[in-house]
């Protein structure tokens, strides 16, 4: 566990995108339930965040006002999240989460492909 979040904390911190995407999966592998498997990796987002941010903070790479305003409407977000994940099987989350992550990296590859 603890190598994986190593690995979970390095891209994190060069792609910006939580580890999220990458825990969930792994404690649903584990046989965590979708609900732990997503609450438990907010926990490990929660820290990596922190530290990405104070790294990020160091070398300039940090807008404040856009981070701010941003994480208000997150943390809205992040109220309602939950309140839906209730309400969706372990079956259908993984096949949305699935849709989702596949569908982000074609975006980000074909997007890759047409930024000079």
């Amino acid at each position: 566990m603890i190598l994986a979040g190593l690995g979970i904390g390095i891209l994190s911190s060069l792609t910006g995108l939580g580890g999220g995407f990458i825990a969930v999966p792994l404690l649903l592998y584990m046989g965590r339930t979708t609900q732990l498997a997503v609450g438990t990796s907010f926990l490990l987002v929660l820290l990596v965040a922190l530290s990405s941010l104070a790294a990020h903070y160091r070398l300039g790479n940090v807008d404040i006002k856009s981070g701010l305003v941003l994480g208000l409407g997150g943390v809205v977000g992040a109220q309602i999240g939950p309140l839906i994940l209730q309400h969706v099987s372990d079956q259908n989350f993984k096949r949305a989460f699935g849709c989702l992550l596949a569908g982000l990296g074609v975006w980000m590859a074909v997007g890759a492909r047409s930024t000079p």
